[in-house]
């Protein structure tokens, strides 16, 4: 998709800084030509890098410098005060000055939250701000929220959370009535505690452009029994580096095999298309990105040990969300909200 936009970049942040962001840039240029990118970070360091792939970059980007960088092991209130000539920081300004319509970052996930609600701010009658990812699925990635950003949720909070997920869906995947489920330990409605019970009461009662299904366990996640999976921050965090290390040592299982004797190599051999195949599923660099959703603005979080593969993918997503004009979308879904089905849930 090519749009006439600008992306805004915090090139500091990561584990591999630069590099591997001006990398990234050579494969979203390919991708999307009328897209201008702004680099913000030490002006002589990415002027080098750029130089570099001039032929490739030079109509594309601009150079914005900061002296300074949010490290991984700074606290977020620490960066949110002594933080406003960084490369983070900046990058978020560019959003909230209309320089820029999406910003993103490979940095610090807590002081990237703490400096976008700042600079951003949260959508009116959104309580907090939520970071969703796309979970593989047997037919597909699904929407996954909340994966960190609160660890504990009260039943409004569950409520945003399907807003934003759906309208996400909507979006960004085209799905025109998604399909919504509250992660629980069971699909029976008198299983869970007061907050997801509740929060299932409002949705079932809100007119929204979704479908609520209402309970969904673990397992049903991988088999996308629903669209959109709606937990805590705790509970998703949990579950999301459970599913991520489940993949790492189901592939380490299968290279062992692989090459336990020659006839098992020959094997994989003949098999490697659809080796190949899985591995491109099962590749998180392909969806990589932390979505942040209910913010008054588009800000992704990219791992911070990515490459340039997966930082592109970042910014791909980052595009397809202004694409979307996701934060009007839950905007306008949250002032939908049936109000009184939360009222009758409370009382």
């Amino acid at each position: 998709m090519s749009l006439k936009l600008t992306v805004s970049v915090d090139a500091m942040g990561g584990d591999a800084g630069p590099s591997v962001v001006v990398s990234a840039l050579v494969r979203a240029v390919r991708r999307h030509p009328n897209v201008h990118f702004m680099l913000h970070g030490d002006e002589t360091e990415l002027t080098r890098l750029v130089a570099k792939r001039r032929s490739k970059l030079s109509q594309h980007v601009s150079i914005r410098h900061a002296p300074r960088v949010v490290r991984m092991e700074d606290k977020p209130s620490i960066a949110l005060r002594r933080g406003r000539d960084t490369s983070m920081w900046r990058a978020i300004e560019a959003v909230k000055n209309g320089e820029a319509q999406v910003a993103v970052s490979a940095g610090n996930t807590g002081a990237l939250m703490a400096m976008s609600m700042y600079h951003l701010g949260v959508l009116e009658g959104i309580s907090r701000p939520a970071i969703a990812c796309l979970m593989p699925t047997k037919i597909g990635p699904c929407v996954f929220l909340d994966v960190g950003a609160n660890v504990e949720c009260k039943a409004d909070q569950l409520v945003d959370f399907a807003i934003m997920g759906e309208a996400f869906a909507r979006a960004v995947q085209g799905i025109e009535r998604p399909t919504v489920g509250i992660l629980n330990v069971g699909e029976e409605e008198v299983k869970g505690n007061s907050e997801v019970k509740e929060a299932a009461h409002v949705l079932r009662n809100a007119k929204l452009p979704m479908e609520f299904c209402g309970f969904v366990e673990g397992n049903d996640i991988t088999e996308h029994t629903v669209d959109v999976v709606v937990t805590d921050g705790f509970t998703g965090n949990v579950a999301i580096k459970t599913a991520e290390g489940t993949a790492k040592l189901i592939a380490a299982y299968m290279r062992g095999a692989l090459k336990r004797s020659f006839m098992s190599r020959l094997g994989a051999v003949f098999a490697s298309g659809a080796l190949n195949a899985l591995r491109h599923k099962l590749n998180p660099r392909a969806s990589n990105g932390g979505i942040f959703l209910g913010l008054d603005g588009i800000v992704v979080k990219s791992h911070g040990g990515t490459d340039a593969f997966g930082f592109s993918a970042a910014i791909d997503m980052a595009i397809d969300m202004a694409a979307g004009d996701i934060v009007k979308k839950i905007a306008a879904d949250r002032a939908e909200m049936n109000l009184p089905g939360r009222e009758a849930a409370a009382s």
